[in-house]
């Protein structure tokens, strides 16, 4: 008895996610077809000029965007940004510094210490669950 091992395979959307780059921008072959998982460890491993071109330059996906912005997906849409963006014109909102990115930026900050905040208090908790019974 041979047991067929099946290929996985996914959508040119989940890999262009998993890559971190702007479906639309990638070639027609990457778009019009599956993609295995092999041939995604492929472009991690030994992205081709074309991955490269597209993560230096972009355009990028709204993902990509906020981070390099320093906030959230969520800060995007409010501050009205909702087309995926060059490295160039994110570089230029950084320089422009609009007062909505100054905002958001300020809002993820709080957002980052509350977790931080809320980490250590559960793990105090856990800690103290788990002390000595006397």
């Amino acid at each position: 008895m041979k047991s067929h091992q099946t290929t996985q395979t996914m959508k040119p959307a989940t890999a262009a996610k998993k890559l971190g780059v702007y479906l639309e921008a990638t070639p027609a072959e990457f778009r019009e077809g599956d993609v295995s998982r092999t041939r995604l460890a492929e472009l991690q491993a030994d992205p081709p000029e074309w991955l490269r071109e597209l993560r230096a330059n972009g355009p990028h996906p709204r993902p990509v965007v906020a981070s390099r912005l320093g906030i959230s997906i969520a800060g995007l849409a409010r501050g009205g940004v909702t087309e995926p963006l060059t490295t160039a014109q994110i570089e230029a909102l950084r320089e422009e510094a609009p007062e909505w990115l100054a905002k958001e930026r300020a809002t993820q900050a709080e957002v980052r210490k509350e977790t931080v905040r809320i980490k250590k208090r559960n793990a105090e908790r856990a800690a103290e669950a788990d002390g000595p019974r006397s």
